[in-house]
Formats: structure tokens, C-alpha cells, sequence
């Protein structure tokens, strides 16, 4: 495949590994109203786990791991599984949906800064635009929806805005962290290793709800959709991800984030019957400019 067909199709993973992520999140509501937190997330690693099985096997030209890597292994799945979501709900239920949405959209610029400072990566010019493009589209995107947690007491908001800003290092550690790996490991095995490693971690407190949840209550459709949730969660958008990381360095590869409050937004509207503003729609087209000054190809140096 010649380079730059190579680096689309790279770019094509990262946009679709994001979008699958703000799909899911924003049809995922039913599913936490129906099992408790920890339960989903125990069982969405233990289904994505049976369906990896076979991806766990080494294959033959891989090396053995290293201490290094199942570290960083570790790593990936405890900051980008588990700590992250353990910070993204406890902190969204402290502090308003607008603060937190106007958080996260650091995320690219956390990525490109930690890319620098752990892999020496340098910063165009060009992706320090795209990274203002994308910060300034999910923060318009995020001021345009009111907030649902108005009445969340005043004392705790600042802790509410420091989890918030902790799931924003979780994950901006994660695309990092998965830039390493793609070096020693294929997608497949960085995809299971990190499920097995999530389903290990959330085991305990997943355990502990099972215990006295009613199964027979959930319905049938809840079931499929939990299938649809842990096959793209645990599964398709961490695949993608890390085929795509293989190829785009992790500073720009940061900027493709801005897809998933896209993807959530227009789920919302299609699907969830949502009204699109026009404020809405600028900060698409802000996001979007941004995935493209990323995307586009650089002139040859001289």
C-alpha cells in the first residue's frame, strides 16, 4: 500500500475508533439505568473478552514480552479502562455537563504535550491549529447543551472539575501509552491483553453487584444492546485505535477525540430525536477543520 494510502486509511481507523466511542456513550443511557456501573463494566470486558479469545495467542514473529511492556500494558488498561471511567461519572455527577464537556476538550493539546514530553515528538505548527480547531469546537459544542447538573452542591464542584480533568490525563495517557505499544505489539494483542487486564482490574466490584442483581429483570433488547456496547468498547474502537496509532504520530492521532462529542451529538439528533443548534453546527464545523489540517499531507522538506 503506498504511503499516503497508508496514512488515510490509518487516519480512517482513528475517526471511526472515535465516533464508535460517542455512539455507544450516547446509547449506552439505557444500559445504566438498567445495571449498576460496575456490573456493566465487568460484563462488557468479560463478553469482549470471549470474543478475543483467539487474539491472546502470541503469534510467532512477535517477540516474548518484556517487563517494560507488561507494565505498559498494565498501564493502558488502568489509566485508559478503569481510572477513567471511575473519574468520568463520579466526576460529571459533581459538577455540570458544560464544565465538564469544556474539560475534556484538552484533550488534544494534554496528547500532543505528553507525546512531546514521553516521545519526543514535535509539534507542527499545523497540528497546534488543529488542536485549537478541536478545542474550540467540543468547547462550543459543550456551552450549547445545558446543564444537568445545576444543583450540585457548590463545595464540590471543584472536585467535581479535578476528576474531570483526571479522566482527561487517563486518556490522553492512554494515547500515548498506546504508541509505545504499537511498537512491541500487533493491535489484536494490545486490544485483548488490555480487555483481560480491565476485566481482572473491575472483577471485585463487579462480583459484588452481581451478587444480589436481579438478571431476570433486565430485557431482551438490553441484552443485545449490551452486546452491541462491549463488542465496541472493549473490541472494535481499541482495534482501530491502536491500527491507526501504528502509522499517525500520537499528537496528531489526539485530534481525532474531537469525533466522539461529534458522534454523540448526531446520535442524539438521528436517533434520540435531539434538536441541532446553530452554535451546534459551528463547532462541527470547527472540529471537523481541525481533523482536517491534521489529516491533510505535509509538503516534502527539501
Amino acid at each position: 500500500m503506498p504511503p499516503a494510502a497508508n496514512r488515510l486509511f490509518a487516519c480512517a481507523c482513528l475517526a471511526l475508533s472515535m465516533s464508535l466511542v460517542g455512539s455507544y456513550v450516547a446509547l449506552s443511557k439505557p444500559l445504566v439505568a438498567a445495571i449498576p456501573v460496575f456490573l456493566l463494566a465487568w460484563l462488557r470486558f468479560g463478553i469482549g473478552g470471549l470474543a478475543m479469545l483467539h487474539w491472546l495467542r502470541k503469534p510467532a514473529n512477535e517477540p516474548p514480552l518484556t517487563g517494560q511492556t507488561r507494565r505498559l500494558l498494565f498501564l493502558e488498561s488502568f489509566l485508559g479502562n478503569f481510572l477513567f471511567s471511575i473519574c468520568m461519572l463520579f466526576g460529571v455527577s459533581m459538577t455540570s455537563a458544560v464544565s465538564a464537556g469544556v474539560i475534556m476538550a484538552a484533550i488534544p493539546a494534554v496528547v500532543a504535550l505528553l507525546s512531546r514530553a514521553f516521545l519526543g515528538e514535535r509539534i507542527a505548527p499545523r497540528v497546534w491549529g488543529a488542536i485549537g480547531c478541536a478545542a474550540a469546537g467540543i468547547s462550543l459544542l459543550a456551552l450549547s447543551r445545558p446543564a444537568h447538573t445545576e444543583g450540585a452542591a457548590a463545595a464540590s464542584q471543584w472536585l467535581g472539575n479535578l476528576l474531570v480533568f483526571g479522566a482527561v490525563l487517563c486518556e490522553a495517557a492512554y494515547a500515548v501509552i498506546g504508541k509505545k505499544l504499537t511498537g512491541a505489539l500487533g493491535p489484536k494483542r494490545i486490544t485483548s491483553l488490555i480487555n483481560l487486564w480491565g476485566f481482572v482490574l473491575v472483577t471485585p466490584l463487579g462480583a459484588w453487584m452481581a451478587w444480589d442483581f436481579d438478571f431476570g429483570a433486565v430485557q431482551a433488547g438490553t441484552w443485545l444492546l449490551l452486546l452491541f456496547y462491549s463488542l465496541a468498547a472493549s473490541v472494535w474502537t481499541v482495534w482501530l485505535w491502536m491500527t491507526g496509532l501504528k502509522r499517525v504520530p500520537a499528537s496528531q492521532a489526539g485530534v481525532f477525540t474531537v469525533m466522539l462529542p461529534v458522534s454523540a451529538a448526531l446520535v442524539g439528533v438521528l436517533v434520540l430525536g435531539e434538536s441541532l443548534s446553530g452554535i451546534q453546527l459551528l463547532a462541527f464545523a470547527s472540529a471537523l477543520a481541525g481533523v482536517l489540517l491534521a489529516t491533510l499531507p505535509s509538503r516534502p522538506e527539501p
